[in-house]
């Protein structure tokens, strides 16, 4: 199902199509011509799928995307092969111990903090099965990563085909979707950024099946229906057991699911088997992610549920939640040179549309809704952490990133001239106002707060700066990407030059930016963590099976004596109120200034114990104690 001309404003309707033939005249567009002629037609969000290529054709791409796989397989691990320890804490050691947890082993506590869930470290199990140690067992998870991150190829390829983008474009433009780095960059960690863009993809593929599927002829297409329907259903859940982001896209689903039903889109039967699934998947999650909690969370989380109450009762709450979400729009904006905010314009125009066909425009609501609801969600639960992260934010929305980029790159490939003029122009006007909403509430604290370099691996490169934030010069550089890329199509020399010189605009500077971070952000903080906090020289730590850590130690320090006493069991205490616990193997002590480590102990050490190890860092300042 296409869209035709009058998608949006100041396109034309196509011309009726002349009979086959062997010679283009030069001022006419074949029917999947990039823009640059006037009867090229904007695309559907999405299209319905095309005839199957002939079987000796489909082998041939069979081949394309099985090494393709393999090739955005090995630009992960690459990326990745420097990565031996958790450095986005506490999000990475939470999903590592989690996992440990369900393997059968040994207990983290986490109290106080934020609950991670079950869904990916579920995922992540075979990681303990395969590998050796803390460093092994982390390797082997980003290898899990890069296995499933790389399905990015085959779902943007056939999310680009049903925007109705011509086949050997959509397999280039799938590659350039699977290299951005909100896909690209975060499989590199233990992070559930690395799966959800894959998951809302393919859910999207999915929903788009069953919402818009003509009514079932026979048996099998009523199981293909039934099977489109559940499996929609079943990456909803699972997204709901991996991430609280999860929970957004379980709303947008149930309401697809409800509308469905309201407008008779598909039969009471059909709702009912894609309910029924996910009903039952969600209960499944819940189950999981509740059994996590005694271990991890011994005396309770951090309430963010808490914050998401106060922030929307509250008129200064409505004012740090919309500015944030509107801050995370930017950033999404500017770090894909303007593309997912085209794409986003495409959506939202389609979603208002009156001619759009129902089973659309609730497809195009759902994907609006979902930027929105992630957005404004996670801002209202964020506690104020007093960096300029807070304010200016890429890893919540990328997520659905990937899917708005591909809208985008349809619109960049198949849209008029005076549609692309006008999208384009709309999505710029979108990228700025959010700028000065972002300058409007967070003014000088862009300044003054901390800067956490891992926050902005796009940006940085944008500006060329890894120490600071800089929002003009990020929006400014965002937007001459996006007049390079409307430019490229525009302007081209000839008329298959256009699409090349943007899937080679748009593909190295995704790469560029995951290299730069990759080089300047994630390995200066491996050897960091690393500096600061491995004890694998001064203790056997194999042996250590319980290791307690004093509260007073900066977080990030105690998660990382977590991991590399992997085979430990980790608990918490306040040593300014609670002796050290006799009962461990190993205690990890907050070290006093100008004080030698022995006296790192309260009222001093008992009989037994010694110091292995002592470091003095930036983070913190800590003592290792072993008994005997």
């Amino acid at each position: 199902m296409t869209l035709d001309g009058s998608s949006f404003p100041g396109s034309r309707r196509p011309a009726r199509r002349a009979p086959v033939s062997t010679h283009t005249p030069q001022d006419a567009a074949p029917p999947d011509a990039p823009p640059g002629g006037a009867v090229a037609r904007p695309p559907a969000f999405p299209a319905d799928p095309v005839a199957a290529p002939p079987r000796a054709d489909r082998r041939r791409w069979a081949w394309l995307f099985a090494l393709g796989w393999v090739a955005q397989v090995a630009v992960r691990l690459w990326l990745a092969s420097g990565q031996t320890v958790p450095v986005a804490t506490p999000d990475e050691s939470g999903y590592l111990f989690a996992a440990r947890v369900l393997t059968g082993g040994p207990d983290a506590d986490m109290s106080f903090g934020t609950v991670y869930r079950g869904g990916y470290p579920l995922l992540l199990t075979p990681a303990f099965w395969i590998g050796e140690g803390p460093v092994g067992v982390y390797r082997a998870a980003l290898a899990i990563n890069a296995l499933v991150s790389a399905a990015m190829l085959p779902l943007a390829y056939l999310l680009l085909r049903r925007l109705a983008v011509r086949r050997r474009w959509s397999y280039v433009f799938a590659h350039v979707t699977a290299l951005l780095p909100g896909v690209l960059f975060y499989s590199g960690f233990v992070l559930t950024d690395a799966i959800l863009p894959v998951l809302v993809v393919g859910w999207l593929l999915l929903a788009h099946t069953w919402l818009t599927a003509p009514p079932p002829a026979g048996r099998r297409s009523s199981v293909r229906l039934t099977l489109a329907g559940a499996g929609a259903s079943l990456l909803v859940a699972y997204a709901y057991a991996c991430h609280t982001r999860g929970a957004i896209l379980l709303l947008v689903h149930a309401a697809l699911l409800g509308a469905a039903l309201v407008f008779r889109w598909r039969s009471w039967r059909a709702v009912a088997a894609a309910a029924l699934a996910l009903a039952a998947a969600t209960a499944t999650a819940m189950l999981l992610n509740r059994s996590l909690l005694p271990h991890m969370y011994p005396q309770g989380d951090n309430d963010l549920g808490g914050n998401v109450v106060k922030r929307l009762t509250t008129l200064d709450g409505w004012g740090w939640t919309l500015s944030l979400g509107t801050g995370q729009v930017w950033y999404q904006s500017v770090a894909t040179g303007g593309v997912a905010a085209l794409g986003l314009v495409a959506v939202a125009f389609l979603a208002v549309r009156r001619t759009t066909p129902g089973p659309l425009r609730a497809l195009a609501l759902a994907v609006a809704a979902l930027v929105a609801g992630i957005a404004f969600a996670t801002s209202a639960a964020l506690p104020v952490e007093y960096r300029i992260g807070n304010y200016v934010y890429g890893r919540y929305l990328a997520s659905v990133t990937p899917a708005l980029f591909a809208v985008g790159v349809a619109v960049l490939m198949r849209a008029s001239r005076r549609t692309l003029l006008w999208a384009a122009g709309t999505a710029a006007v979108l990228t700025v106002v959010a700028a000065c909403v972002v300058q409007w509430y967070a003014g000088d604290l862009l300044t003054r707060y901390t800067y956490t370099a891992y926050d902005f691996p796009e940006t940085s490169f944008l500006t060329w700066d890894w120490t600071a934030f800089h929002l003009w010069r990020a929006t400014l550089a965002g937007l001459g990407l996006l007049a390079l890329s409307a430019a490229s199509v525009l302007l081209r020399p000839r008329r298959t030059n256009g699409p090349l010189l943007l899937a080679g605009l748009l593909a190295v500077v995704a790469v560029a930016m995951c290299v730069t971070a990759t080089e300047r952000i994630a390995q200066p903080l491996v050897r960091a963590e690393t500096a600061y906090t491995d004890l694998r020289g001064s203790v056997d730590l194999t042996k250590q099976r319980s290791i307690a850590v004093d509260w007073n130690i900066w977080w990030t320090i105690r998660l990382s004596q977590y991991y590399w006493a992997w085979w430990g069991d980790g608990r918490v205490f306040d040593a300014r109120w609670t002796a050290p616990p006799q009962d461990a193997d190993m205690i990890v002590l907050a070290w006093p200034k100008n004080a030698p480590p022995a006296a790192s102990w309260p009222k001093g050490a008992p009989p037994g114990w010694r110091v292995v190890a002592s470091r003095r860092t930036v983070e913190g300042d800590w003592v290792a104690w072993l008994r005997g």
